[in-house]
């Protein structure tokens, strides 16, 4: 690194940016053969991590702090600076992706990329400067669609490379079901899907890299799929589970469940971070226009009419939200098997019985929820019979 580099104009990623660090691919290499270990792999996370997907940075380069990368790696000890070295050395050496790509035509063609050119640091600061190359590019920038983000943070804590290799596979299933859960650019089982994604067993061995390892499914579930869902469950944001599936006696794939956490967030919350305020006002916006559907809802008239949800509550935006998303849906429910009229005899009942669960009422949205859940088991179960 050369000594007019050493007050670098470029942004320099330190430990404390590192909760606020998202890291972005293409789902092309999310899905793609990491041939690299654990150290290396996450290393090439880390610097991934440091670029802003919407600047292209000079010369392919991102630069972080030495403690941060020891921190990163918890590395404490008096070796430190050797395995730094021998990590970077291993991931240029014999790291790279097996990318496989879907082309027009609908073949697929197969590209080997190399993900780092060159990594730079000295003796007399704390900035190293790491360079991707040309080729691996593509798939970290300018990123309009079919891309992955996932906190750098989970993967920090994540200490096996197939955990880290499903994780991101997870991942990419996730963010596809949360943009559009609430849409209607796909059905409701093209979602499902993707939050409870499956794969082939043999898909699985190709992104783990072990077609030629554990064969047997008892030393695979063993070595590769649980203990690596022990670490993504403990350390992550995602609950996964999991069923085997089977053809005839063997088993042909696997069936995941993903769930969510809180997100974890290592530092406290900034009001002034301009991506929790834009989160935020969004969820605003999202209950507001809830609001405005439930007033105009003839569901909101009935409770009203049998006094069930009285004017405060009508003024009350998070309880009428709550209405129009837990609530009237299963409302719409009813009214598929007892039409409208079967609707306004359930809600009347609840108002003729609300003597005595006063204290239930308190929650009026939990209240009307539960009480048409339980109406609708029976109607289903008459329906049977």
């Amino acid at each position: 690194m050369q000594d007019s580099n050493h007050d670098i104009p470029q942004r320099v990623i330190h430990i404390e940016d590192l909760s606020r660090q998202k890291t972005v691919e293409h789902n092309d290499l999310v899905t793609s053969v990491a041939k690299m270990d654990k150290v290396p792999m996450k290393f090439f996370e880390l610097a991934v991590s440091c670029l802003d997907t919407g600047n292209a940075p000079m010369n392919n380069t991102v630069f972080l702090s030495k403690k941060t990368l020891f921190s990163f790696f918890k590395a404490d000890d008096n070796d430190k600076h050797s395995r730094f070295k021998k990590a970077l050395t291993t991931l240029h050496r014999q790291s790279i992706f097996e990318v496989r790509e879907v082309n027009e035509k609908g073949k697929l063609n197969f590209k080997i990329i190399s993900p780092i050119s060159s990594s730079e640091w000295n003796d007399y600061n704390d900035i190293v400067a790491i360079k991707f190359t040309d080729d691996i590019m593509p798939y970290l920038m300018d990123l309009k669609r079919n891309f992955t983000q996932y906190l750098i943070t989970d993967i920090m804590e994540l200490n096996s490379k197939y955990s880290i290799v499903l994780y991101k596979w997870f991942s990419m299933n996730y963010n596809q079901y949360e943009t559009y859960k609430d849409t209607i650019k796909r059905t409701k089982i093209q979602i499902n899907q993707m939050k409870n994604p499956y794969i082939e067993m043999q898909e699985l061995r190709r992104i783990t890299n072990t077609v030629n390892e554990y064969e047997r499914i008892f030393d695979f579930e063993k070595n590769i799929l649980k203990l690596a869902l022990e670490e993504i469950n403990k350390h992550t944001h995602f609950i996964i589970t999991y069923d085997k599936i089977k053809k005839g006696r063997s088993i042909v794939g696997i069936q995941f469940y993903i769930g969510k956490k809180t997100v974890k967030s290592p530092l406290p919350y900034k009001e002034n971070d301009l991506e929790s305020i834009k989160s935020k006002a969004q969820k605003e916006q999202e209950e507001q226009n809830l609001f405005n559907k439930a007033v105009q809802n003839k569901y909101t008239t009935l409770l009203g009419e049998n006094l069930l949800v009285g004017f405060r509550d009508m003024q009350d935006v998070s309880k009428m939200a709550n209405l129009q998303k837990q609530v009237y849906p299963l409302y719409d429910d009813l009214k598929k098997l007892r039409g409208i009229n079967g609707v306004k005899e359930h809600i009347k009942y609840v108002a003729n019985h609300k003597i005595g669960a006063e204290k239930q009422m308190k929650n009026i949205v939990r209240y009307l929820k539960r009480s048409v859940e339980q109406y609708l088991q029976i109607v289903k179960l008459q329906d049977v019979d």
